[in-house]
């Protein structure tokens, strides 16, 4: 019995390397894959005389303390909203932008 378990110990020790090589070279021949991916970012840029959506115009925070942000006060029919880091002076009934100021 002793024999046959020695003999089995050993054959495993043997046969473990040539494993590990088969599954090495089979390795070696397989191709790595590599998938790129490109993200691309539109930053829309708004510009004098756009007509909004209404639905855009829901989505701004008014600025009512214009003197604050150091902004001339909105004639009548006009009101200053907030988008990202810029001001737009936007018409309140046709939603088209007279003005843009960058945020300072």
């Amino acid at each position: 019995m002793k024999k046959i378990f020695t003999t089995l110990l050993s054959v495993s020790f043997l046969i473990t390397p040539i494993a590990f090589a088969s599954e090495a070279s089979a390795a070696e021949h397989r191709r790595p894959v590599v998938i790129e991916k490109k993200v691309v970012v539109h930053k829309f840029r708004w510009t004098k005389g756009h007509r909004m959506t209404a639905a855009e115009r829901r989505h701004m925070a008014e600025v009512r303390d214009y003197r604050r942000y150091r902004l001339s006060a909105p004639p009548r029919g006009y009101r200053w909203v907030r988008v990202d880091n810029e001001f737009l002076l936007i018409g309140v009934t046709s939603g088209i932008v007279s003005s843009i100021i960058a945020a300072r």
